[in-house]
């Protein structure tokens, strides 16, 4: 839902632009000059010298670029494609901008002040040419979409104004809640009491860094895929109260008197299926061997030396930052008590230490600003002041082209730019990765084969792969009332197939048990099909609806309604029988308490068992195997079984385990004699 992207543009009237060449050794270098703050708009190109790797260059091309506010939004093309939003961007005049929300170190007071200053500014920096989009922790760099309205990302933010997590009482993550299932505060013992208060604090720093960690990775993550993008310079706006920039601390590696010393996962058997496993297989009992094993990590990370090598990147892949703090002038950094790890609140944190983190933070902010050639609004309580400061310096700049005298050898070529009018500040890109000639080589022959035209079957096949995969950006951040819905067929009383809806609703993490779910199916027409109900309480449901009336096959809604959630609507297809539409998810793991529950989330960790459930009421066997995110089978095992319900229901069931998977999308594929069924899921750090 964070998927939401935006851009501006404006309508300008002027001469015919210079059209830019974009051999292998030809390098474009965006450049802001300033004077006393205030852009400088009336250099000449004989004005301008660069020099690469010590070496002057020759300037080629040269433009100055002013950028005027867009029109109104109905007025502003979008792209209709993934395909030709990458195409937009490609552009040198089109500036590329990514609003970055740090879930994790913006608490919710301050995700609601930022709204309106942040809409403001992008209505006025973005240009006619312009592509924006958004990134949350959550989310992987590849599946951000870049638009030109700001009215989505209004919307959102205006609808989830909450998305801030900083201090939060009850922990959104399942990973959070673990951790102070593990080790939560003890109070001081009583007489013949174990003293366990050596463990408290242990939770609480295990969150700070996991969250921190979470944060650094995805803005590298998107540095990284930025420098893929274009090479033109890309702007990253980063919503953050900034890091802490965790170094090694061995202290949290210590022995406690009531755990014992860390070790690695235990080896047992799983109850159910009788194999090995490194999961809890208890339960109700904490997860201590897991906790054991990402507190060693966490005490290992080394997050400021993370930070130098982002800046670095974000460097080398011409990408600026302009972070923007939205607590303003801020006097304390850490709440009064907090509140997220079980057991007695903690001890405030001294003044003197509390003081030391805000610095501490504030220049990490400065730092990312400076270190990559943008601008910090930290500090201030005049967010829409700083923000106008970023529109401007990013109003008006000069594109120049040159070829490089350079090799061709793979290399990081550094680039200055210095202008010749005194009293002038310069800001440009600090260099770029040269290419090689065999890297040459192989784009163009890369390029000369995805010109020609497909096969029928392969691109029937992207398709396919693509469709499996689209819903999965959708799962980027967590919502409040989550709803998957299978249509399917299975044998009823008279020996035909009979059509069910299989709900699947589950509240976010931290929800009070008690609440109950409803679900209805509504018809083309607008007439209700059948109507249920839950009452058990549990975070994660099951419906199953069976209409009363003959129902075909077509398009169908369901409504989902969450006691005080509100009511989520899905759109499912019921296949001609006795095909599925789709398949029942279900989670095993340590947050389940390792029971099988159903889940509408299709994101998973490898800690934990995937489980496709797919009604088939008619067929013979079913194979699956694993597919990457590009459609190519991956030698990892898919256990497929059948199972039959006492109402007829026939399940086709492929059960994965996730612990040899990085990080990424992936594709179950299921076969039934001529039918082929593929369904995306995203494993998660």
């Amino acid at each position: 839902m964070l998927l939401a992207v935006l851009a501006l543009a404006s309508s300008q009237n002027q001469p015919p632009q210079p059209t830019f060449r974009t051999e292998a050794n030809y390098v474009r270098v965006d450049v802001f000059p300033t004077k006393d703050g205030a852009p400088v708009t009336d250099l000449r190109q004989d004005e301008f010298e660069v020099v690469e790797n010590g070496a002057p260059q020759t300037i080629e091309q040269f433009e100055r670029v002013v950028i005027r506010a867009a029109g109104p939004q109905e007025t502003r093309i979008e792209p209709n494609t993934v395909a030709e939003s990458r195409a937009m961007a490609e552009s040198s005049r089109a500036r590329l901008f990514v609003v970055f929300l740090d879930t994790y170190h913006v608490d919710v007071s301050d995700s609601h002040r930022i709204r309106k200053p942040l809409i403001d500014a992008l209505d006025r920096v973005i240009g006619q040419d312009d592509m924006v989009a958004v990134m949350t922790p959550e989310m992987s760099a590849r599946d951000i979409v870049f638009a030109r309205k700001t009215t989505t990302i209004d919307g959102f933010l205006t609808r989830y104004w909450h998305w801030g997590e900083r201090n939060r009482m009850i922990p959104p993550d399942p990973e959070d809640e673990q951790y102070g299932f593990c080790y939560p505060n003890e109070p001081p013992p009583r007489s013949g009491q174990r003293d366990c208060t050596d463990q408290n604090g242990i939770a609480a720093e295990m969150i700070d860094r996991r969250h921190e960690k979470r944060a650094l990775d995805a803005l590298q993550d998107l540095v990284r895929y930025l420098r893929g993008v274009r090479e033109e310079r890309k702007a990253i706006l980063a919503i953050t109260n900034g890091w802490l920039l965790y170094r090694p601390n061995q202290n949290l590696m210590r022995p406690l008197r009531c755990k014992g010393v860390p070790t690695g996962p235990t080896v047992g058997i799983d109850p159910r299926t009788g194999r090995l496993t490194t999961a809890e297989t208890r339960p109700g009992v904490a997860p201590n061997a897991s906790c054991d094993t990402d507190r060693m990590h966490l005490a290992q990370l080394d997050n400021a030396d993370q930070f130098r090598q982002m800046l670095d990147e974000a460097n080398h892949a011409n990408a600026s930052f302009y972070p923007v703090d939205p607590r303003g002038l801020a006097v304390f950094d850490t709440p009064i008590v907090r509140q997220d790890v079980p057991g007695p609140a903690p001890a405030m944190v001294p003044l003197d230490v509390d003081r030391a983190m805000l610095t501490g933070r504030l220049t990490s902010l400065r730092t990312l600003a400076e270190a990559t050639d943008g601008l910090a609004i930290v500090d201030s309580n005049d967010l829409a002041g700083g923000f106008r400061r970023v529109v401007a310096d990013l109003s008006s700049y000069y594109l120049l082209g040159y070829y490089s005298t350079g090799k061709l050898d793979g290399k990081f070529h550094s680039i200055t730019v210095r202008v010749k009018r005194p009293g002038v500040q310069v800001r440009a890109r600090r260099g770029y990765l040269a290419a090689t000639t065999a890297a040459v080589t192989a784009a163009a022959a890369a390029s000369a084969n995805a010109n020609a035209a497909p096969s029928a079957e392969a691109a029937a096949e992207a398709v396919a792969v693509e469709s499996a995969l689209a819903p999965l950006p959708g799962y980027a951040r967590d919502m409040p009332l989550r709803a998957d819905v299978v249509a399917g067929w299975r044998r009823g009383s008279d020996g035909r197939p009979t059509p069910e809806f299989w709900v699947v609703g589950e509240f976010s993490a931290g929800t009070p048990p008690g609440r109950a779910l409803d679900a209805t199916v509504v018809g083309s027409s607008g007439t209700t099909l059948v109507r249920g109900s839950s009452e058990s309480g549990a975070r994660n449901v099951l419906i199953a609806l069976v209409p009363s009336e003959p129902t075909e096959p077509g398009e169908y809604t369901v409504r989902v309604r969450g006691d005080g959630f509100g009511t989520v609507s899905v759109r499912v297809k019921l296949p001609p029988a006795p095909e599925a539409g789709g398949a029942v998810f279900i989670r095993r793991g340590q947050t389940t308490g390792n029971k099988e529950v159903p889940t509408a989330d299709r994101r998973y960790r490898r800690s934990e068992q995937l489980r496709l459930e797919v009604p088939m009421p008619e067929g013979g066997a079913v194979t699956a195997r694993l597919l990457d995110r590009t459609g190519k089978p991956l030698a990892v095992p898919v256990n497929v079984a059948t199972r039959d319900d006492n109402d007829g229901t026939r399940w086709q069931t492929a059960q994965l385990a996730l612990a040899p998977l990085a990080p990424a999308d992936y594709i179950i594929e299921l076969t039934n004699g001529t039918n082929r069924t593929l369904i995306g899921f995203r494993v998660v750090p």
